[in-house]
């Protein structure tokens, strides 16, 4: 059994133009690749980069900053422009101030939603219970927002926001949509920027959310040991750290052990009782009782009941449902359980949030995540506001906050497979300074916390074991939607910011 990955759940639809019909020859099929190579190299020029000064309100001070909207071109070996990413930063003037890079993941999701959600100056709501795509999509000072201790470059990769390959589709899937190629430019993004704004000196910090976790381990390590840029601290949001961590459920326990405390942290949340205290018992009992009387299975006839017993109470659902699963608890399979009475879907990023099941007869879900749908408006209605109307940058392309069409065209490979754990350990190894902070929500069952709580146990202490730690926060894969965890989380950050 393996449950769908992170990349997985983005809706498998291609929405590219059609390709030329093919011609009747070989001259003709170089025609047509010629023509549709011109047809990239006539696209018009992105704007200039520009300024604007904002001011916003953090922790009951004022703050003036500067808002830069530009792009940086990526080349290939021939010098050749065969791309053009686009990056939103946010400066404060002063000496001595940090800089944090930002990405975000899918493959094909662009860095709104760490920077109107989580880091940026200022915040639109989106993400949590009773949130709507049609509410207004107005940015208010955010005040969980990073830019008081550090400044901020949010970095859309080719594909979203309104990022572009400049060469044929079938060029652009190899030089940008696979691990390698995207670890490798998405790196030199980072070292021209630096470059570009004299920052080099520099204190530098990156930060990834969800498949940007996956990135974050393999950048830092490419930047120090490829590029020479060496990365003070390392921040993942909800990362997508093994891919592989929930395969061969039918055998492994592990799988299960991953979601069960998302699963009974969400019914906690449900009544009232999420607490460090319940949590860490939940936790306790998943790497004890609960994987032993899995590892036993019909060698011990009672290893069901009590599995059955226990996963009952954890979770808040039917006793008989639970049985039907042998107290394995398949993720889509419970977000339509857990809410069946009132027609509703959780969402696999926080199951707590939910929307109405427009085919609740059917066998399986054929409808998309609930919070997947719902984000795409106000991020992309706020975003598209303040780049062309409050900056003035410009540009009447499509803005993409999910790209579905990169996501449809990701090569994922062995190097996918393989995750970022090595990287992660080796970027560890080599700076003995470098501070890793990792966060989750408890709710979240499309990057559980669990698998990050494993991975750093498993990881050998190389100094002071506080520098790579988890931390966990009420909510799901977007935690920071909520005024509590957002807070608490930028306190957590800030801590390691002061440790250098």
């Amino acid at each position: 059994m393996k449950k769908p990955s992170l990349a997985a759940l983005f809706t498998a639809c291609l929405l590219f133009a059609s390709p030329l019909a093919l011609a009747a020859d070989d001259g003709g099929k170089d025609a047509a690749k010629e023509a549709k190579g011109d047809d990239y190299a006539q696209l018009p020029p992105f704007p200039a980069d520009r300024t604007v000064r904002q001011q916003t309100t953090i922790d009951g001070r004022s703050l003036a900053y500067d808002a830069t909207v530009g792009s940086l071109p990526v080349l290939d070996e021939k010098g050749r422009t065969i791309a053009e990413v686009m990056f939103v930063a946010y400066t404060v003037p002063g000496k001595d101030r940090p800089v944090t890079f930002a990405l975000n993941g899918g493959p094909g999701a662009s860095s709104v939603y760490l920077n109107l959600g989580a880091l940026g100056p200022k915040r639109v709501q989106f993400g949590a219970e009773g949130n709507s795509p049609s509410d207004p999509a107005t940015p208010h000072d955010n005040q969980g927002s990073w830019l008081d201790f550090t400044d901020l470059v949010f970095i859309d990769p080719v594909g979203t926001g309104f990022s572009r390959a400049r060469v044929p589709e079938d060029e652009a899937k190899k030089k940008f949509y696979s691990t390698g190629p995207d670890i490798e430019y998405l790196s030199r993004i980072i070292y021209d920027w630096l470059v570009k704004n004299d920052r080099l000196m520099s204190r530098k910090y990156l930060v990834g959310e969800s498949y940007g976790g996956f990135r974050g381990p393999r950048i830092t390590h490419f930047l120090q040991t490829r590029l020479g840029v060496a990365m003070n601290g390392l921040v993942l949001v909800s990362p997508y750290l093994d891919p592989s961590a929930d395969d061969n459920g039918d055998l492994s326990p592990l799988p299960w052990m991953l979601t069960l405390p998302s699963i009974a942290a969400a019914n906690l949340e449900r009544h009232g009782r999420l607490t460090d205290q319940a949590m860490a018992d939940v936790v306790a009992y998943t790497r004890g009782d609960y994987v032993t009387d899995l590892l036993k299975g019909r060698s011990d006839p009672q290893s069901v009941e009590r599995i059955v017993k226990r996963v009952t109470e954890l979770s808040g659902l039917d006793a008989e449902f639970v049985r039907r699963s042998g107290g394995r608890l398949e993720t889509q399979a419970y977000l339509r359980e857990v809410f069946r009475d009132e027609g509703k879907l959780g969402s696999r990023y926080d199951s707590n949030v939910t929307a109405w099941d427009p085919f609740p007869f059917a066998p399986a879900q054929r409808t998309n995540d609930p919070i997947l749908d719902g984000i795409i408006a106000p991020t992309t209605t706020a975003m598209v506001d303040f780049i062309t109307r409050t900056v003035g940058w410009k540009y009447t392309g499509r803005y993409n906050a999910l790209s579905y069409e990169v996501n449809k065209a990701w090569e994922r490979g062995e190097e996918m497979d393989k995750g970022s754990v090595q990287q992660l350990r080796q970027s560890v190894a080599i700076d003995s300074k470098l501070q890793v902070l990792i966060a989750h929500g408890w709710g979240d069952l499309s990057c559980p916390f669990m698998a990050s709580v494993l991975i750093v146990d498993q990881m050998p202490v190389m100094g002071d074991p506080n520098r790579v730690r988890v931390a966990e926060y009420p909510g799901g894969h977007m935690f920071y939607s909520r005024g509590d965890s957002q807070a608490a989380l930028r306190r957590d950050v800030m801590k390691l910011y002061a440790a250098h």
